[in-house]
C-alpha cells in the first residue's frame, strides 16, 4: 500500500510541474510582448525597425518602444575587471 501511495504522489507532483510549466509557457508566448534584447541585437546587426517588426510579427511601434529600454547593467561591462 505504501508503494502505491508513493507512486501516486510522484505522479501528482509530476502533473503539477507539467501544468505549472505549461501555464508559464503560455504567458511567455503572448503576442503583445516584444523581446527588447532581440530588438537590440537585430538593430546592432544593421536591420531596420520595419525588418525587425516583420521578422517578429510585431508592429513597428512595438519595436520602437524597445529603443533605449535596456539601460540597466554594468556600464563598464566591456572592460577588464580590476584587481582587488
Amino acid at each position: 500500500m505504501l508503494g502505491f501511495v508513493r507512486k501516486m504522489g510522484i505522479v501528482a507532483a509530476g502533473g503539477s510541474l507539467i501544468l505549472a510549466c505549461a501555464l508559464g509557457g503560455c504567458s511567455a508566448m503572448s503576442g503583445d510582448h516584444v523581446d527588447c534584447n532581440v530588438v537590440r541585437l537585430q538593430s546592432q546587426s544593421g536591420r531596420t525597425d520595419a525588418e525587425i517588426a516583420s521578422a517578429l510579427g510585431a508592429s513597428i511601434s512595438e519595436v520602437q518602444k524597445c529603443h533605449g529600454a535596456e539601460k540597466t547593467g554594468n556600464g563598464s561591462a566591456n572592460t577588464m575587471p580590476s584587481n582587488y
